[in-house]
């Protein structure tokens, strides 16, 4: 059936750029800074995920930035000039201003086209946490519903979509706050790795640790095992930060655990590892609850 509306993201959804195109999705362009020059966003220099994460390595510390309302204007208009109603879908508020500034372009353009619908749902979700919804928020779009449905079944769904992960590196969570700086050198030294998962506020939240990788990787496996609530066509989503052997390593648990279900794995992007660093694992999937 005929889609009844527009719908935007962000690059927060981790997807590569087909994905948006592929789908008729407007995709807006989170970005970082990194030694005075500007990156991804909306009009910064292109870099290959793969180039990023070798800074990472080298060194590098970036900073991101989220989008204005006036940069999340000139996504919205356009379709509302075009005589469409707007669906946005916008990474956590937990973890970004990005839904907020979704939110106040809503508000002034609703001003200017009140004859138009514009729906902003703050996920609560992130990388391909925000994509697996995305997925799901297609799916239904596609299926003929309204643009009230598709904003109804989002909002409940939202809180079924788990995300859990863990880090091969504890710099960058010691960085943004995540761990102290005391439990980072410990950890590091004792080769302990955390497990953590987005919380229903959209949080980023340590719940375990595990001593050494693949323990830490099984762990997830475990989470899924007891929260799992995977329908017949449901996917798995897996999102890295360059460490691809142990994707592999994932997918063979989970591939033990849960047969021949499709799963998908990405990049976690350059806005979410500048903070999650190289070596990020995560996990993601419809469950009882996050």
């Amino acid at each position: 059936m005929k889609r009844q509306f527009a719908i935007i993201t962000d690059s927060s959804c981790d997807f590569p750029e087909n994905f948006y195109t592929e789908r008729d999705v407007d995709c807006v362009n989170l970005g970082f800074m990194l030694d005075g020059v500007t990156y991804a966003g909306e009009d910064g220099q292109k870099i290959e995920v793969k180039e990023f994460y070798d800074k990472l390595r080298g060194g590098a510390m970036p900073t991101t930035f989220q989008i204005s309302p006036e940069q999340a204007k000139l996504h919205i208009e356009p379709k509302l000039k075009a005589g469409q109603d707007v669906f946005i879908l916008a990474f956590s508020s937990g973890l970004s201003g990005t839904a907020n500034s979704f939110a106040v372009a809503a508000r002034d353009l609703a001003a200017e086209y009140p004859k138009r619908k514009i729906v902003v749902v703050d996920s609560l979700c992130a990388s391909l946490g925000e994509g697996l919804l995305l997925y799901y928020v297609i799916k239904k779009a596609d299926s003929g519903a309204s643009i009230e449905e598709t904003k109804q079944y989002t909002e409940d769904l939202k809180w079924h979509i788990c995300h859990y992960f863990t880090v091969n590196d504890l710099f960058h969570l010691k960085r943004g706050g995540r761990v102290s700086a005391t439990a980072a050198v410990i950890g590091t030294m004792l080769k302990i790795k955390p497990v953590l998962h987005v919380d229903d506020a959209g949080h980023l939240i340590p719940i375990g640790k595990a001593m050494g990788r693949k323990k830490s990787i099984s762990a997830l496996v475990d989470y899924m095992s007891e929260l799992e609530m995977l329908q017949e066509d449901d996917p798995i989503f897996i999102s890295h930060g360059d460490c691809q052997e142990d994707v592999e390593y994932l997918v063979k648990l989970l591939r033990a655990k849960f047969g021949k279900r499709k799963i998908y794995s990405h990049y976690v992007g350059s806005v979410i590892g500048t903070h999650s660093g190289v070596g990020t694992l995560a996990l993601f999937f419809r469950g009882r609850h996050r």
